[in-house]
């Protein structure tokens, strides 16, 4: 309930155009447990259906990390802080248009995700 009062003050244009909340959630088991499940019913919410991990339609494994995969190729850190430093500066060193780029081509993803029967491809 807290969450529902939470979106209400804090977004209310959101709560006036939409009577209830939808979640995506990504199936751990905190989530799917029945008491969880038990009680998102009782807030009305409609919880929409999600895979089990699908790295061809996840944004972060699909755009993101492929293509940082490239710049890690044959890369060797002495330290969690200089792999931190050098992800840090990766992320920095993308364009706005590198992240838009992602988020754009997803329904594209999905679609072909449903054409190939969810099968994975790359």
């Amino acid at each position: 309930m807290r969450l529902s009062r939470a979106l209400k003050e804090k977004r209310p244009l959101y709560a006036q155009r939409h009577d209830k909340v939808i979640l995506l959630h990504d199936n751990a088991r905190p989530h799917v447990a029945k008491p969880v499940k038990t009680y998102l019913e009782t807030l009305k919410w409609e919880v929409l259906p999600h895979p089990p991990y699908s790295p061809d339609i996840a944004p972060s494994d699909f755009h993101l990390f492929r293509s940082m995969a490239h710049g890690l190729a044959d890369r060797r850190f002495h330290s969690y802080e200089e792999a931190q430093k050098w992800i840090d500066s990766w992320i920095a060193s993308k364009d706005v248009s590198f992240f838009r780029r992602g988020i754009h081509v997803l329904p594209e993803r999905w679609e072909k995700v449903v054409s190939s029967d969810g099968q994975y491809f790359k």
